[in-house]
């Protein structure tokens, strides 16, 4: 058995979502491996401004895909989404707010803990 992979707080990484089934693997985790090229490791909630973003960027996430069991997303729905395109939101000013407990820790290779903490929603 593997170790469990951990988030960007140190501990076991905590399911994002399972109604919709999200992760790259579908495990309802942000969990990440080699063959996850586009590393969806960010747990977000979405929103309806990251969702437009999303598809002016080349990612319509709000459309149903039923053949690759996507079932699309809308706002207030938690989803593994890619590193890189949270970044790009975050940039433009439009980035979601995050779940850190859900949030793979190899996010922490572009974005201090500081920084994220600012967009947690899961802190008290």
């Amino acid at each position: 058995m593997h170790e469990p992979q951990r988030n960007v707080l140190g501990e076991p990484l905590a399911p994002c979502s399972r109604d919709p089934v999200t992760g790259f693997y579908r495990t309802g985790c942000c969990e990440t491996g080699s063959e996850d090229v586009g590393e969806h490791t960010v747990c977000v909630q979405i929103t309806a401004d990251f969702l437009e973003f999303s598809r002016a960027h080349g990612n319509d996430l709000s459309t149903p895909a039923p053949a690759a069991g996507f079932p699309g997303l809308e706002p207030g729905d938690r989803w593994c989404v890619c590193a890189g395109r949270w970044l790009e939101a975050l940039r433009a000013g439009v980035a979601p707010r995050i779940v850190l407990a859900s949030t793979h820790e190899s996010l922490l290779d572009f974005v201090p803990l500081a920084e994220l903490k600012r967009y947690a929603i899961d802190l008290v």
